[in-house]
């Protein structure tokens, strides 16, 4: 019996290697087509999920991290007056158990900053320089010095601030905000330096000052956020509820919350990934169906003559069948090679600094690098399987339910 399934074996694909061979010139074109097919897929698809993955680092880089906790009426006034008390062993202590790159506690309060020619609206924000390795501020470029700890009384301006504000590193400049009794305060801060950074918007409306030092003139020893950064690009499943949880009294806010714009956009990409695979398979399909039912009528004599001579008609399917996986996967394995190489000569990423202000707007790095998602090749590989049965179903049913006198007399 092995003997028989085996040979039986052997004879299908002998068949169907010679089917092929006999028409290289036809078969070799859709062989390239298959095989750029899905070199198109995978590397594009690489490509849109580096960018999908860097608006998650950019907005989570950014000041947000993937958790952002506060009290709960602050996100409708950020003020220092819906702040919340600082315990920073109660804080390690709840979050020992997750998987944690770090966590900061700042201050967030709207400002307006004055200097001797200019007036302008910003966020002041009061950071702990030692907690910020999480954070966008630990690879700020700064000219002049950043601040040395969070009771450094000084003040660090983006560099299109500075320009609007006509002033320069050294000059003193007037911050006016709300302390916690609600009334507004004057305070002079000395510029301590100017950092640049790949958004120009962040530039123009954040600044920064110590934490200990800012609470001091606000008059409170409250903070306004706990930032907490994963270890992971996403949330882990189910450690927002758990976090929530852990800080009953605080609101734990997600960066799909922080900024539903981006997250909107987040999954908009998973769709566009999806249909941009069906749209390339479906025409594959189509090309592979259309090519075998050109070969099934180009034998339809020798069909017909196999057939008569005692050829099983489950035979006749298996060989089509066979012809077409034989294609695919062919293809599949050619196409995945040239992704491999086409993605190791783009991996530095691909410059869209020439697009700066649509960059900015998507929030976006200046460079996209490809990310390999393996559930998207895995899909690729199914899909390509599938669809090469798919494809074959067809011509191979019209092949087993030709009339051997009909062929022969044709």
């Amino acid at each position: 019996m092995k003997q028989t399934v085996t040979s039986r074996v052997s004879l299908i694909y002998t068949l169907s290697v010679r089917n092929l061979w006999r028409q290289r010139r036809r078969n070799t074109i859709l062989l390239v087509s298959v095989i750029s097919a899905i070199t198109g897929v995978v590397v594009l698809n690489s490509l849109v999920r580096g960018m999908q993955l860097q608006m998650v680092d950019q907005v989570v880089y950014n000041l947000n991290g993937h958790i952002t906790l506060h009290a709960p009426d602050y996100r409708s006034d950020p003020a220092i007056t819906r702040g919340f008390l600082e315990d920073s062993d109660e804080f390690a202590h709840k979050l020992e158990s997750v998987n944690l790159a770090g966590w900061a506690t700042r201050i967030k309060v709207p400002a307006v900053v004055m200097s001797e020619r200019e007036t302008r609206g910003v966020q002041i924000i009061g950071i702990d320089p030692s907690q910020e390795h999480i954070s966008i501020v630990s690879d700020l470029r700064i000219e002049g010095s950043f601040l040395t700890d969070s009771t450094d009384n000084r003040i660090v301006l983006g560099r299109a601030l500075l320009t609007q504000l006509r002033t320069k590193i050294g000059h003193r400049i007037v911050v006016v905000m709300q302390d916690s009794n609600n009334k507004s305060i004057e305070v002079g801060f000395q510029i301590a330096g100017v950092y640049d950074s790949n958004s120009e918007g962040m530039e123009k409306h954040v600044i920064f000052a110590g934490k200990h030092a800012l609470q001091q003139f606000l008059k409170s020893e409250s903070i306004t956020e706990l930032s907490l950064r994963f270890n992971t690009r996403l949330i882990p499943p189910g450690i927002l509820e758990s976090i929530s949880q852990s800080f009953p009294n605080l609101e734990a806010v997600d960066w799909k919350n922080i900024d539903p714009i981006l997250a909107f956009m987040y999954e908009s990409v998973n769709a566009m990934v999806y249909v941009w695979l069906a749209i390339v398979f479906t025409a594959l399909v189509f090309g592979l169906m259309n090519t075998f039912i050109t070969a099934v009528l180009e034998r339809t004599h020798e069909i017909g003559l196999c057939k008569s001579m005692g050829m099983k008609s489950s035979l006749v399917l298996y060989q089509v069948t066979t012809e077409s996986l034989i294609i695919m996967f062919l293809g599949l394995i050619g196409g995945l090679l040239l992704s491999w190489g086409v993605l190791q000569l783009i991996g530095d990423g691909i410059d869209l600094s020439a697009f700066a202000a649509g960059v900015e707007m998507l929030n976006l790095a200046p460079k996209i690098r490809p990310a390999v998602v393996w559930q998207d090749v895995s899909i690729v590989v199914i899909a390509t399987i599938f669809l090469a049965l798919t494809a074959s179903l067809y011509p191979a049913i019209r092949a087993v339910r030709l009339d051997p006198l009909v062929a022969l007399r044709d």
